[in-house]
């Protein structure tokens, strides 16, 4: 039980800034982050009732227009644009390097490229578009879901992977994640999508997402030597933005 709140306290650590009391603050300690990664789902789904309480709130005060980028806004911030950062630095490293070495040596610089830039910028735009297309009661549900999908995306591409630096927090979740972590955190993810969006768009969420994060990490793989944590926001970043766009498909089957 002890282990169970300490990798809570971890994944929450993890994905967002909001600050925990000392008292809360874990052991990082080899099982609480092979825990931690059980809990991914839920700070999503925690995520996604914050999405879900600002649109609630200033519903009644702005148009969509402006709504959606307030929301995204409040997204970013409160999870430390971590994955968005990611998300550029992957840009720039497949773009911009030829050999896994110069890949990885992007990866530890700390500017953005300009392609980095109109990634982030077409990342943001694609979900913004994805949330602008839905119905109200639709899009909440997508709110509510997104973050859910994305971090659960996270645990899938960290499972049987390799590190391809000597340290670094990503890979304290590499070395640790076991089949079990992931097929706990995939029944959660499972389950809340199931409620929010029908079983039928949960098993299809499942199998699409494992597909897709499953090919990706083998494809970068092949091309930096491993998965970094930059990797793994890139992942988050492109799950999502699919997840969104292809919620109006849900609604035909659900």
């Amino acid at each position: 039980m002890k282990n169970a709140w300490a990798g809570l306290a971890l994944a929450w650590q993890f994905l967002t800034i909001i600050p925990l009391p000392s008292r809360f603050i874990p052991e990082t300690i080899p099982a609480v982050f092979a825990v931690a990664l059980r809990w991914f789902p839920v700070v999503g789904f925690l995520l996604g009732l914050g999405l879900v309480a600002v649109n609630h709130l200033l519903e009644p005060f702005f148009s969509p227009l402006v709504l959606n980028l307030i929301i995204l806004s409040f997204y970013v911030v409160v999870t430390g644009g971590l994955h968005q950062d990611g998300l550029a630095d992957t840009v720039d490293a497949l773009a911009g390097g030829s050999t896994p070495e110069r890949r990885l040596e992007i990866f530890h610089d700390s500017h953005i490229g300009a392609l980095g830039v109109t990634g982030l910028v077409l990342s943001l735009g694609l979900r913004y578009a994805g949330l602008m297309v839905l119905p109200g009661e639709m899009r909440e549900l997508a709110l509510l879901s997104m973050p859910v999908v994305g971090r659960w995306s996270l645990v899938v591409g960290v499972w049987r992977v390799v590190y391809p630096r000597v340290d670094g927090l990503a890979a304290l979740f590499i070395r640790n994640c076991s089949s079990v972590d992931v097929v706990i955190s995939s029944m959660v993810m499972s389950i809340g999508v199931g409620v929010f969006l029908g079983p039928l768009t949960a098993v299809v969420v499942l199998c699409v997402g494992c597909l897709l994060v499953r090919c990706y990490v083998w494809w970068i793989s092949r091309k930096i030597g491993g998965v970094t944590g930059d990797i793994l926001g890139s992942i988050n970043e492109g799950v999502e933005i699919v997840f969104v766009l292809c919620v109006p498909m849900f609604m035909f089957m659900s």
